[in-house]
């Protein structure tokens, strides 16, 4: 029996978050690549995607990349004759790391649109995708945490999230415009989605910033899912 619910809170927590492609600028690249379009050479590029990010993308267990955004890069790179593209699974921190560095030429994550980001890399007009985020709770705490309002006022914990993710904005939003009684935000590492649900049912936190797609995966999830319900924000 599952012994985990969903809650989402406020419209800052109902965040459509686009799956968007983050490549950095490449005029060099540009120049490269028809020069080898000419020659008959093909130009590899080096694309990042999250490893974690089920089942958006992902590392099988193959050790391959997968994942709906890997396919639709997949789709694009048929189409390019002159271009090959390797795949990496990586974390959100060092994807756009890499792309501002050149390490990556193309990047694909659950990514929240900042002016910062705009600035660094070029974002295309259209996403490849959407997500609806929001709470994974224990089921026996269902009435305790009704909405993201319920969790601050009962000073629920939160499962670590990294800075680069999406989640980390909406919870830092929130804190900003109740700092009488905000959300503790802990910086996290990489970690898999399996091991979150497992700190949660310990007791170790009370609720996983999660993706309802992937909350709705989860084997254990079933039957248990419950509506949005939105709250005061």
């Amino acid at each position: 029996m599952s012994k985990k619910t969903w809650i989402i809170g406020g419209v800052a927590v109902v965040a459509v978050l686009g799956a968007t492609i983050i490549g950095r600028t490449l005029a060099g690249a540009s120049a490269k690549g028809a020069d080898a379009a000419s020659s008959g050479q093909v130009t590899t590029l080096k694309v990042a995607h999250t490893q974690n990010y089920v089942p958006y993308d992902f590392i099988d267990e193959k050790g391959e990349s997968d994942g709906y955004e890997v396919a639709v890069l997949k789709a694009v790179d048929e189409k390019l004759a002159d271009y090959k593209f390797e795949y990496t699974g990586t974390s959100d921190d060092d994807l756009l790391i890499g792309l501002e560095s050149g390490k990556y030429d193309i990047g694909t994550k659950g990514a929240w649109y900042t002016d910062e980001r705009a600035k660094k890399f070029i974002i295309p007009s259209e996403p490849v995708g959407a997500s609806i985020i929001g709470f994974t709770v224990r089921k026996e705490d269902e009435a305790k945490y009704k909405n993201i309002d319920d969790f601050a006022k009962n000073k629920g914990k939160l499962v670590p999230i990294s800075p680069q993710n999406a989640q980390w904005n909406v919870i830092n939003s929130y804190n900003d415009k109740h700092k009488d009684l905000p959300i503790e935000l802990t910086a996290a590492e990489s970690f898999k989605v399996a091991d979150a649900y497992a700190w949660v049912l310990e007791g170790r936190y009370d609720a996983f910033f999660d993706i309802k797609l992937s909350f709705e995966k989860s084997s254990d999830s079933r039957g248990w899912f419950l509506p949005p319900i939105c709250g005061q924000t």
